[in-house]
């Protein structure tokens, strides 16, 4: 045993193993007492305020049961044998402090007993008393007042981060504008509400994201507090949004770091799931899907902080699995994975995955640092003349994208020629007139061969007489 709680039943010393099996509220125990088990043990978490009601009925036996409520300290709460005409018992108790509690189902005399037959308890939750300081429970309502005497009162509630709350406050009686504040545990407000949709009878803050774990209080009032002069009844009541919890909306992304590996399951309720990392400028990241059971069809998206799209993939991977490899970050931020299905919401494969991402390094790692990088969508200007000749500039590309580089004369009488080179800044193209009427070069819709990186040099035709002035570089990727 790894530890027990000293109490005192009655007038027999018993000891309470601190790791007795749990009972949830609203569930039924069934048991059995007999000469070799006088006594059977459970435990629940209560909360201050919390009603909670105990119904013990004998099935089967001579058994005549007692029932007792002990708290984590070994004191005893209640201790109820013997109801008018009826070996069950039922009562009902508010408890007075967020704590564990105990249960103890025994046969009157203990282990001297002689009694023995089955039973079988059911434990409800109830309500909470609105009592200053009462912990809420989700969807469970409570019910007080407002008046000048008490213009607020305060309730707390745990949260994990990422949870997704709705908190409203009805006005049932009287002319009540009723106030909603949440502070957190250093009493910093993070949210508030008067009138929701403009309806002065409710107070309602709705999808409040908690973004660290802790406990938080909720000061149920009215409109200007106690300067206010409105009064009435009202319905309290703490619930939780669609997808609540890290990692279930886009709202609270679980992170991510380098190196990590996590699981989870994609069916019809939950077809996708949120991560978060944070990168640098040129960063390369690799994002695997795995399938682990089931026949789920992954698919992977990279989104911006913006929820701009960046990447997408299916198969990128062996089978149905979704890979994305080595994707050049474009700016330091933060990123978002989205863990998916195909076809999303649509998709109709369902089974567990695993997840892993790493970051490989600097796509220039190795890159003369005062080559420019380009990117995708970027275009600049520049000089050619006899003092410089050319010019080199560099890319991250991907296998199988399509690219179309532009270098158009701006002024002089440049006549521009374009190179693009691989990492090893052999030629892979040239072009000197993109047609028969314009001396400006182009490499049109190229398709990449392999990921990594890519040389652009810009320079002149080099005939005589040689030419100088202006020009545009533009690097473009397009769509098939």
């Amino acid at each position: 045993m790894a530890g027990v709680i000293h109490a005192q039943d009655g007038a027999d010393d018993i000891e309470l193993d601190i790791e007795s099996e749990s009972v949830t509220p609203g569930s039924t125990i069934s048991g059995t007492l007999d000469n070799n088990t006088p006594r059977n043990v459970w435990f629940f978490e209560g909360s201050r305020g919390e009603v909670v009601h105990f119904q013990l009925t004998v099935t089967s036996g001579t058994l005549d049961p007692v029932l007792t409520v002990f708290d984590s300290h070994g004191t005893l709460l209640f201790r109820r044998d013997d109801q008018a005409n009826t070996r069950d018992l039922d009562l009902t108790v508010t408890l007075s402090r967020d704590d564990r509690y105990y249960i103890s189902v025994a046969r009157f005399g203990g282990a001297l007993g002689s009694t023995q037959g089955g039973y079988s308890l059911l434990l409800e939750r109830v309500g909470v008393l609105s009592q200053q300081g009462s912990t809420l429970r989700y969807d469970e309502p409570v019910i007080d007042r407002i008046s000048s005497e008490q213009p607020e009162l305060y309730y707390t509630f745990r949260a994990e981060e990422g949870d997704i709350l709705n908190l409203e406050m009805i006005r049932s009686s009287g002319n009540l504008d009723p106030y909603l504040i949440v502070v957190d545990s250093n009493r910093y407000q993070i949210a508030d509400n008067d009138d929701y949709n403009e309806q002065t009878e409710i107070a309602r803050i709705a999808n409040l994201l908690i973004e660290e774990t802790g406990t938080y209080v909720v000061i149920a009032t009215r409109y200007g507090q106690a300067g206010g002069d409105t009064a009435g009844n009202f319905v309290l009541t703490i619930s939780e949004s669609e997808n609540s919890g890290l990692g279930n909306s886009i709202l609270a992304p679980q992170r991510i770091a380098s190196g990590e590996s996590v699981e989870g399951i994609i069916n019809d309720d939950q077809y996708q799931r949120y991560f978060t990392f944070t990168a640098n400028q040129h960063d390369l990241v690799t994002i695997t899907m795995d399938q682990t059971s089931g026949r789920l069809d992954a698919y992977l998206v990279l989104l911006t902080a913006a929820d701009e799209v960046l990447f997408e993939n299916d198969d990128g991977g062996s089978g149905r699995n979704a890979r994305i490899s080595q994707y050049r970050i474009p700016q330091a931020g933060t990123y978002t994975i989205v863990a998916t299905r195909l076809d999303g919401e649509a998709g109709t494969s369902l089974g567990g995955f695993r997840l892993q991402f790493r970051i490989e390094g600097s796509a220039f790692e190795g890159v003369n640092p005062g080559i420019p990088r380009l990117t995708y969508g970027s275009s600049l200007q520049d000089q050619i003349s006899d003092a410089d000749p050319d010019s080199l500039f560099v890319f991250w590309g991907n296998a199988g994208e399509t690219i179309t580089v532009f270098m158009n004369r701006s002024d002089g009488d440049l006549d521009p020629v374009l190179e693009l080179m691989d990492s090893q800044q052999q030629r892979i193209l040239r072009n000197d007139d993109a047609s028969e009427t314009t001396q400006n070069a182009r490499i049109e819709r190229y398709s990449l061969p392999y990921t990594g990186v890519y040389y652009i040099r810009a320079m002149r035709y080099e005939g005589e007489p040689a030419t100088s002035g202006m020009y545009a570089l533009s690097l473009q990727r397009v769509s098939d």
